[in-house]
């Protein structure tokens, strides 16, 4: 059974910084695209950042891109996304999630942790 759990989130200084990490299990990635989600209340879902498992190639999205840095460790399988100079706007549940290469739907989902930063 694949699992996505996160952890890591908190309430922090705008400013501040956290580091959030994604356990992986059930199956290997190495054909799979590993990303970041958030949703803000009142909000829709936006997709945050993402890494290919096998290349580590990345990609961000422009809100973040220069603040938050998405990395993999194979040893522990886990997808962590550092987040740094946090701002207010950057309040939401952040979701890890998991897509094979080939298409672009998101399969399997975290349960998602809160990040709340205050001004």
């Amino acid at each position: 059974q694949v699992q996505l759990v996160e952890s890591g989130g908190g309430l922090v200084q705008a400013g501040g910084s956290l580091r959030l990490s994604c356990a992986a299990s059930g199956r290997t990635f190495s054909n799979y695209r590993m990303s970041w989600f958030r949703q803000a209340p009142g909000k829709e879902r936006e997709y945050v950042a993402s890494i290919n498992w096998s290349t580590s190639s990345t990609s961000y999205a422009d809100s973040v891109k220069g603040r938050f840095t998405i990395s993999r460790d194979n040893a522990k399988n886990t997808v962590d996304l550092q987040l740094n100079n946090l701002k207010p706007e950057d309040t939401a549940v952040y979701y890890c999630a998991a897509r094979r290469l080939a298409t672009m739907n998101y399969n399997y989902w975290g349960q998602g942790t809160q990040v709340t930063v205050s001004s």
